[in-house]
């Protein structure tokens, strides 16, 4: 028999991890966008977004069994730690554009991919060594509040979760279909050369791709702290690949896509551990993957669209 409160309490859960999976894949999809590239390297990008939040809230005095704070003193240490974990992953996003892929922007194929999937390496292994290989705690400052709707339990942290990261998705679609920016960066995405020729600065709108996708992966990593309290040089891998199944189900290049795709295989991982079990969680998720690419290779909101030359 079905335990309807069970599978409302998974719906909840699986909307939290649908926000931050939203926000990974967003990253992906903004670059992929632009320049056609598979960017492996966003995997660690979140990683060490959440060493980023995490050494935020610690310079706050906080500790991985930190007092609570409330008011104002939490929402400044929510803003501050925010700010340091977006601001540090778009830096590190501009400085792997700049340094590892801009050299190869003119080169054909798929050496631009290849060459993420090393810094990708080189990411995960500079944490290793300099945070060592056990997990952290992860400080958390938030009051434990919770609400109950029709027998499932609602926390302050989920509540937070979802506002922030609707803030997040909502400013973003508003920067890129309202800006000057946005518009140069949504031209670029249909015809790079076309957009050149009328006068965007591609360089520049490449950037801004690498910046906010990388901001919002930081976003995604300061959300995955508070909600599993832990941090760890591994995580990168797991949470990127199901937001890199989410943007190609979404159709990869498509924010929208990316959302809604970070939504539905949120609630996939936690409907399907609930339903069927959790061992058999990534089966379903990377089968999901698989189905897509074979017969909707362009995702729910994407477009089929011929290759850029």
């Amino acid at each position: 028999m079905v335990d309807y409160t069970v599978l409302l309490q998974q719906v909840i859960n699986g909307v939290s991890l649908g926000a931050m999976y939203a926000l990974l894949a967003i990253g992906f999809t903004l670059v992929y966008g632009i320049l056609e590239l598979i960017n492996f390297a966003h995997f660690n990008v979140f990683m060490i977004g959440s060493f980023f939040g995490m050494w935020a809230l610690e310079a706050l005095g906080l500790s991985g069994q930190s007092q609570v704070l409330t008011g104002l003193a939490l929402a400044g240490a929510l803003a501050f730690a925010f700010a340091i974990a977006m601001l540090g992953s778009g830096v590190l996003g501009v400085a792997i554009e700049r340094i590892a892929l801009r050299p190869l922007r003119g080169i054909p194929g798929t050496t631009g991919m290849i060459t993420t999937i090393g810094v990708s390496y080189i990411l995960f292994n500079v944490i290793l060594l300099a945070a060592g290989a056990d997990a952290k705690n992860f400080p958390n400052p938030l009051p434990t509040r919770r609400w109950q709707v029709a027998g499932a339990v609602i926390d302050l942290r989920e509540v937070l979760i979802w506002g922030i990261a609707l803030v997040l998705m909502v400013g973003l679609q508003l920067f890129v279909s309202r800006t000057r920016l946005g518009k140069a960066m949504r031209a670029t995405a249909q015809d790079a050369e076309a957009a050149r020729m009328m006068g965007v600065d591609v360089d520049r709108v490449v950037v801004a791709a690498f910046f906010l996708g990388s901001a919002l992966a930081g976003a995604a990593a300061l959300i995955f702290g508070l909600y599993y309290n832990y941090t760890s040089f591994l995580i990168g891998y797991t949470a990127g690949l199901r937001a890199f199944t989410a943007a190609v189900l979404g159709g990869i290049g498509s924010v929208t896509g990316a959302m809604v795709g970070g939504l539905i295989i949120g609630l996939i991982e936690t409907l399907g551990g609930q339903l069927i079990a959790v061992r058999w969680t990534d089966v379903i998720i990377f089968s999901i993957l698989v189905l897509v690419l074979v017969f909707v290779p362009s995702g729910l909101f994407g477009r089929a669209a011929p290759t850029k030359s």
